[in-house]
């Protein structure tokens, strides 16, 4: 499971930074890569990873502002275009509007697409949990910015136990269907009377990871329900330490509030992006240390970097 950057700046494109946009890769949990966001010239930021348009399944979009969205319609005419590979649908959650946004694009420009896009949009009565499967569940909550926005908690559901083969050959068990049956918690016995007790061979089950992925905001006790207990929390840092006021009347975040959110939420790890145009190399790497003054374990992202989780 890994994060990738494709866009870490915020309101418009930079010489370093594009607009916002990531992607949280589940290629060894479901073979699926989920998109947050698609600023525009995100399809140009994908030709240089290694993502494969076609893995992309769900799209999930915190806002209806343009530097969050404006590259929706380049990007699902691009996966249209993997004609030696297979077309599969598309889901796209985000606020109402965003089917009409999508749709409208496509029409005007003629943009026919081989696939289906099933649309998922809510408001502020229809928020909490909006997804499920047997692996994942993602909740989302409003947030505070100056049109209505969301932050998405992504939850992985817990891992089964591993089967310690090893330990079962020394105990004499030969490797086949007995296998099976002890995996699915099963107590056998073997030809020579010993009985194998299936708990005994199993491992604890491993706790399902926790993403979060927070749209512009500013600072709200929302972002901390989000974020409680959080592996990885992603928060936007518009403004840098001192700019609060003028934060506060975007309706964005400071590196110190961020940090702030992250402590209050017993997060494990915190990545800033949306970082100003303004704030360049040196600049960057003060919003890390000032922030790590109040949350140890920060960090400023950059366009492309992957982040393992």
């Amino acid at each position: 499971m890994e994060l990738q950057f494709l866009g870490t700046g915020a309101g418009q494109p930079s010489k370093s930074r594009n607009v916002s946009s990531l992607v949280l890769k589940l290629l060894d949990e479901i073979n699926e890569v989920w998109m947050f966001d698609c600023g525009e010239g995100t399809q140009r930021q994908v030709l240089e990873t290694t993502i494969k348009p076609r893995k992309v399944k769900k799209i999930f979009i915190t806002h209806l502002h343009g530097d969050h969205i404006f590259g929706l319609p380049g990007f699902l005419s691009s996966r249209a275009f993997q004609a030696n590979e297979e077309q599969t649908d598309l889901d796209i959650y985000g606020p109402v509007g965003i089917r009409s946004y999508v749709l409208s694009a496509l029409r005007a420009s003629g943009s026919r697409l081989p696939y289906r896009i099933n649309f998922y949009e809510f408001d502020e009565s229809s928020l909490g949990k909006i997804m499920e499967t047997d692996k994942f569940t993602v909740y989302a909550e409003k947030l505070d910015h100056s049109i209505f926005c969301v932050g998405y908690r992504i939850m992985q559901k817990d891992l089964e136990g591993t089967l310690d083969a090893d330990a079962l050959r020394a105990a004499g068990v030969p490797f086949g269907p007995l296998f099976g049956k002890i995996k699915n918690g099963q107590d056998v016995v073997l030809e020579d009377g010993t009985k194998i007790v299936a708990k005994d061979y199993i491992s604890e089950p491993k706790k399902g990871k926790i993403i979060t992925i927070l749209g512009d905001t500013r600072y709200t006790p929302a972002s901390v329900r989000l974020a409680l207990g959080a592996d990885v929390l992603v928060h936007e840092s518009t403004y840098g330490k001192g700019d609060e006021k003028i934060a506060k009347a975007h309706g964005h975040s400071t590196n110190m509030q961020a940090a702030k959110v992250a402590k209050e939420a017993s997060a494990k790890r915190l990545l800033l992006n949306h970082i100003s145009a303004r704030f360049l190399g040196r600049d960057c790497r003060m919003l890390e240390k000032d922030a790590q003054a109040i949350f140890a374990d920060t960090k400023v992202v950059w366009d492309l970097e992957e982040v393992e989780i």
